[in-house]
């Protein structure tokens, strides 16, 4: 147990800021099986994103407190994956060819295809976001400080997502032969204890949704993962860690949107 308990922390620290305990050992290999507790990481930037919009909304518009608890999570996650978004748009926008497309991928420069689309992602996000503070509560027992739907989003939608990402290290092969890429110790087929592990974690939070939100949640947040990864060996043979960040941000919005349309007038 002290062994998982380490590997969540060393994930935890590898894919946020937050401080880890300093018992917490690191090595390639513990990082090389913390990625079966991504979705885990999930849970911690979700409850924080969920409380913090809640505390924002106490004193601000509920606009506003989207807003500032989007800069949060940004900020405590280093924009780990929105950063890996907007390489992956800059690579497949802009490259004809596998080399292309990793070489432009590793440029720490943002060219114009990444950022156009960190702008539209981030709209689309805050505009969902917004549009779920405003609608009903349905499968909940109240609404939470007048914010309908978004909490619980937060909640589902940060697991879900970094489960998405998850499975295509377990279904893809890793396409960067540089060793030194940041991602590199998590390129490992995960094993089916280990995917059991990433699967759980992804998939409890949809417990807080009522049944057909979690079918329409399910079915975007797999057709949006299936279109990536059908992409992703097309173009590349396999992923990257900027792919994998691709995911996480576009399935993410993906569960928002489910919710959206789950929840809409006309579709009750």
């Amino acid at each position: 147990m002290r062994y998982q308990l380490e590997l969540f922390f060393t994930a935890l620290g590898f894919f946020t800021r937050l401080p880890i305990p300093a018992w917490v050992p690191w090595s390639p290999q513990r990082l090389t099986d913390a990625g079966r507790y991504l979705p885990l990481v999930g849970w911690v930037v979700g409850a924080i994103a969920a409380l913090s919009v809640l505390g924002f909304a106490l004193i601000l518009p509920p606009s506003l407190a989207v807003l500032l608890s989007m800069a949060l999570t940004v900020r405590i996650t280093g924009a780990f994956h929105e950063d890996g978004f907007a390489d992956s748009c800059d690579g497949l926008g802009g490259g004809w060819d596998k080399e292309q497309v990793l070489a432009i991928m590793k440029d720490s420069r943002i060219g114009s295809y990444g950022t156009i689309g960190m702008v539209l992602l981030l709209m689309a996000k805050a505009a969902a976001l917004i549009e779920l503070a405003r609608l009903g509560t349905q499968g909940l027992s109240g609404d939470l400080a007048g914010m309908g739907m978004l909490p619980v989003a937060l909640l589902v939608a940060h697991p879900l997502s970094r489960l998405a990402a998850s499975s295509l290290i377990h279904v893809l092969p890793y396409v960067r032969a540089d060793e030194s890429a940041k991602s590199a110790a998590l390129a490992k087929r995960l094993s089916a204890t280990e995917l059991a592990i990433a699967a759980s974690c992804g998939l409890l939070p949809l417990a807080l949704l009522a049944p057909a939100q979690i079918v329409v949640v399910v079915l975007a947040v797999f057709g949006v993962t299936l279109c990536a990864a059908r992409l992703f060996r097309r173009r590349l043979g396999g992923y990257t860690g900027d792919l994998l960040g691709a995911t996480q941000q576009l399935t993410e919005l993906a569960c928002y949107l489910a919710l959206l349309a789950a929840l809409s007038p006309a579709s009750a």
